[in-house]
């Protein structure tokens, strides 16, 4: 394992991304995002990535120098066109246009299209609970996920973001796939040799697997069968048909076997708690939930651990795999 500082992460990202065909603008957001990740200890969606944010400026796909633009199509929806680049610095961009809506019409609806998430999805609910606001987001990805009842894969992943305001603690926020694992872990779990769960995915000819690399050829399954499978289903409705995007078998045509990062689009919704009738109690009020949660033994809130981790990274720093550096090191 390579041991860096957040710091030193996040300048290697940056000059990789620099050296592959990004701007300071998109080589910032895009390495931001990753020392987030990083910063949370969630591997898989930190400089893990890197390599793929690189192909798919490399390939051509991706917009390495995208200038994300914003439009009002209504006084609570606003559409940015991340005019094909990584999402993080569209979503940047988006972030003020949707807190301004949000607090005149106490709801309020970004979709951001024509750009790439590869990102972790925590960041921009978490980003608008800091503002005070309750968030959800929704993306797709390419097809890694069976139907219900069926074996090829034809959902994505799928992601889902909730972020919940609190007066005197950091915000509940969580961020899940809508498959049983996500797609990174069990590409980790390949990568270091490791098995996963009989529930993670099936093999090509629809078989029961704990290999995580039978699993990459066959289908991946939502969590909790036909439910998680139903929920990938309203966020290729929510992410695509709605906003005009890909859904996720039609973003795998679009990459035509290049192999970068999937195109399409991301929901992300922000509620006002002040227009919605109880201003003043909100916060206490959700605060009951979350104590009568932790009074129960071997319980704790959705994302806790993150800001645990969150406080040591600055100190600790964090480890890759020799393996990842050296890959990084040859993309320079």
């Amino acid at each position: 394992m390579v041991n860096l500082s957040l710091k030193d992460a996040h300048s290697l990202a940056v000059k990789c991304l620099l050296a592959n065909g990004c701007d300071e603008a998109n080589a910032e957001a895009a390495a931001g995002r990753m020392m987030q990740a990083e910063g949370d200890l969630c591997a898989s969606h930190g400089l893990f990535r890197l390599p793929w944010y690189c192909s798919g400026v490399n390939s051509g796909r991706v917009n390495g120098k995208a200038k994300p633009t914003i439009e009002q199509l209504a006084p609570a929806v606003v559409r940015l066109d991340g005019d094909g680049g990584f999402a993080p610095l569209g979503q940047e961009i988006g972030h003020h246009a949707l807190v301004e809506c949000t607090r005149q019409n106490g709801i309020a609806a970004l979709a951001v299209t024509n750009m790439f998430h590869i990102a972790a999805m925590w960041p921009e609910v978490e980003r608008l609970a800091d503002e005070g606001l309750c968030a959800m987001a929704f993306t797709a990805s390419y097809p890694y996920v069976a139907p219900a009842g069926g074996i090829k894969p034809l959902f994505g992943t799928n992601p889902m973001g909730f972020a919940w305001p609190r007066k005197d603690a950091p915000p509940l926020v969580f961020d899940q796939a809508s498959s049983a694992m996500a797609r990174g872990e069990i590409q980790i779990a390949a990568r270091d040799g490791h098995s996963v769960p009989e529930t993670a995915g099936i093999g090509p000819d629809g078989e029961t697997t704990t290999d995580p690399n039978v699993v990459l050829e066959g289908a991946q399954l939502g969590f909790g069968g036909y439910k998680g499978a139903s929920l990938a289903m309203m966020i290729e409705l929510l992410a695509g048909p709605l906003i005009g995007e890909f859904l996720s078998y039609e973003s795998a045509a679009d990459d035509a076997g290049k192999g970068g990062p999937p195109k399409g689009g991301e929901l992300i919704i922000a509620l006002d708690p002040a227009k919605f009738g109880d201003a003043e109690g909100f916060l206490a009020h959700g605060e009951k939930l979350f104590k009568a949660i932790l009074e129960q033994e071997g319980t704790r809130l959705p994302g806790a651990r993150r800001f645990i981790e969150r406080k040591k990274t600055p100190q600790t720093g964090i480890e890759i795999p020799d393996s990842l550096y050296d890959t990084i090191q040859g993309l320079m």
